[in-house]
């Protein structure tokens, strides 16, 4: 993706199921928790650099003790500033004491993520600022260790003032509205609620207030209250969450929106947002690893009992294709053969468009994470080119001569790699006033591979959103080599639908294929469009999210695909490109093709998975007309 979206977050939960003595003996560290959290956080880096968090609970301290430990980094290098700071405290005890390190209750009585139950997170801040305070895991603290609540998440709910009202409902006085305080104190309430009844049981049942406490602890019935939480989220989301005690669990969104992957033996349980990361920090198989299903929560006892349960009601399953195509790593097993498939299925729309030219074009890719996907076209190419040596060679059957058996021969795609991206530039303009010209200089191009005038240059990205950077920057660099045609394709299809799940594409204004869209009703007369697509979505303003219909694809319905993507062309060429300049998408279609498990494509279809979709969209074109910068939730 050559524009830059902050998008996702990740989690990470280990649990240590054995004595710390164990894991000192196995394997010959103390914080064998904590150097796992390390890892699985580290291998999820991709998914948030605005900040981390990490969060621990000590099993069976004494009265006075901590027993949660939380640390958070929004400094530029976040993982290692955060694990530096924490690792410091053992490094200064090796330079006092050596001895200790090997003593795992000298450790856990005195020093910080020495425990047996941890939670980690990646953010990238989509919505709010990145102050410590926005860092998750967050925490809500009490005497009670059974109503204590640390929590983290990788979520966004479309319907945050609704889910506030109803805080208000309980009797509650939020201090603020963001949707990871909603949810929080949502939890929390029905944490206390439970509490409350197993305590009222329990001191009717003759108990004293010390056992009453430890059977709370036993009998809290987790998944009754994230039950109770979650009847009226609108959203996708992956939430993990610590109780004081030492319960913990991890609960996906009955729709898929989010990953959620997790592994246990009799060790060690592991939770996180990615499969890969899980098999790297655990040297595991691929299929020792399981998908935690949608609607369902994983939930851990302090005795290590584990139970996997629905906590919502059935829903239609669209887990996020775009997750897929660009925001996932690429390491992952599946996730790497569908990018391939994503490139592959481009291959007949490009040779159609090259008129099966392949002597005069030349192909490349933009950026590193269209690699993949690239690889699958270069196959597809290949494949093209044996076919098309082995019907010339039939036709000539032995009357072939050696020269032109050579020249058969040598078709075959020429792959280079035109384009660099400069990364320190990159940082380096945010905040300066000269941007657009620093734009244009954020990669470099390889020189004096592509013959002036007279070759294609095929640029594949894995997506084009806002068109922003390709129209600033990489078309121009591409221009100055001086070929005949630029064709930029996109992995993924037309972006035209904002999203309200946790990427940070809230505005239907800053889409490239919104805007050709709009141009091209204006071009053919057909403003009337726009403003009846107006008229519609105010009058849905006030009515329930289940009752919203999304009527911004009106906007698309006059036009092909074909008709937007050639107006999309014309936008992103600058003036004083002298390259003819093409535009190609991936199909629905293919898409579906190359990823058939995850149907999730509302940022390409507006088939939103949720009611809280069509009250988005909708809101978001209200706030083009009217000018408003605001996001839509």
């Amino acid at each position: 993706m050559s524009d830059q979206i902050k998008h996702e977050c990740g989690i990470a939960l280990v649990r240590l199921l054995k004595p710390l003595e164990y894991y000192l003996g196995k394997y010959g560290t103390s914080i064998y928790g904590l150097q796992k959290l390390h890892l699985l956080l580290q291998k999820q880096h991709n998914r948030g650099q605005d900040g981390v968090g990490i969060a621990e609970v000590k099993f069976d301290l004494p009265p006075g003790q901590k027993y949660i430990n939380r640390q958070r980094s929004n400094s530029e290098g976040p993982i290692k500033d955060l694990f530096n700071k924490v690792y410091s405290k053992f490094n200064d005890v090796r330079l006092e004491n050596p001895n200790r390190l090997n003593d795992v209750n000298w450790l856990k009585n005195n020093l910080d993520f020495t425990g047996e139950l941890f939670l980690g997170h990646l953010r990238y801040g989509t919505f709010g600022g990145n102050g410590l305070k926005n860092l998750h895991p967050m925490t809500r603290k009490n005497n009670w260790k059974t109503r204590s609540l640390v929590l983290a998440g990788n979520f966004n709910m479309t319907n945050n003032d609704e889910l506030f009202e109803t805080l208000v409902e309980l009797g509650q006085y939020p201090v603020e509205t963001s949707d990871t305080v909603t949810i929080m104190e949502k939890i929390g309430h029905f944490l206390d609620e439970e509490n409350e009844i197993l305590y009222r049981k329990f001191k009717e049942e003759g108990y004293s207030k010390i056992q009453t406490t430890e059977l709370i602890s036993k009998q809290i019935d987790i998944l009754k209250i994230l039950k109770e939480s979650a009847k009226r989220w609108d959203g996708g989301y992956v939430i993990g969450g610590l109780l004081g005690h030492g319960d913990s669990f991890v609960m996906r969104d009955p729709s898929g929106i989010r990953p959620a992957f997790y592994y246990m033996d009799d060790e060690i349980i592991v939770a996180a947002s990615e499969r890969p990361v899980i098999q790297t920090a655990l040297n595991l198989k691929v299929e020792d690893i399981k998908e935690l299903e949608p609607g369902n929560a994983l939930i851990i006892k302090k005795s290590g009992k584990v139970n996997i349960d629905r906590f919502c009601d059935p829903k239609p399953v669209k887990p996020c294709s775009f997750e897929r195509i660009y925001f996932s790593r690429g390491t992952d097993k599946d996730i790497y053969a569908e990018r391939k498939r994503l490139g592959y299925l481009l291959g007949p729309r490009i040779l159609n468009e090259l008129n099966y030219d392949m002597e005069n074009t030349v192909f490349s890719y933009i950026p590193n994470t269209a690699s993949v996907a690239f690889q699958g076209l270069v196959d597809k190419m290949n494949s093209y080119c044996s076919q098309s040596i082995g019907e010339k060679l039939r036709s000539k059957g032995d009357s072939i001569q050696e020269d032109d058996l050579k020249k058969m021969l040598s078709i075959r795609p020429r792959v280079e790699s035109i384009a660099v991206k400069d990364a320190k530039l990159r940082t380096f303009i945010t905040a300066d006033n000269q941007r657009d010209n620093l734009v244009a200089h954020v990669y470099d191009v390889t020189y004096g591979v592509v013959r002036r005038e007279k070759d294609t240059l095929v640029v594949l990205d894995d997506s084009i959103v806002r068109g922003t950077t390709l129209k600033e920057s990489i078309i121009r660099i591409l221009d100055r080599l001086e070929p005949k045609r630029i064709i930029i394709v996109s992995s993924a299809p037309q972006i035209r639908y904002p999203d309200c799940y946790g990427i940070d594409m809230a505005r239907l204004g800053d889409f490239i294929a919104f805007r050709a869209a709009i141009e091209l009703l204006k071009d053919t007369r057909q403003e009337e469009v726009i403003n009846s697509v107006y008229a519609k979505c105010k009058a849905q303003q006030n009515l329930p999210k289940e009752e919203i219909i999304n009527y911004v694809k009106l906007i698309y319905k006059p036009f092909t695909a074909d008709q937007i993507s050639k107006k999309i062309a014309e936008l992103v060429t600058a003036r004083g490109i002298k390259s003819e300049v093409t535009v190609i998408y991936q199909t629905i279609e293919d898409l579906h093709s190359a990823i058939p498990d995850h149907k999730g494509d509302w940022y390409f279809t507006g088939n939103y998975p949720t009611p809280g979709g069509n009250r988005v969209v909708n809101q978001s074109f209200i706030n083009y007309i009217e000018g408003n910068k605001e996001r839509a939730y």
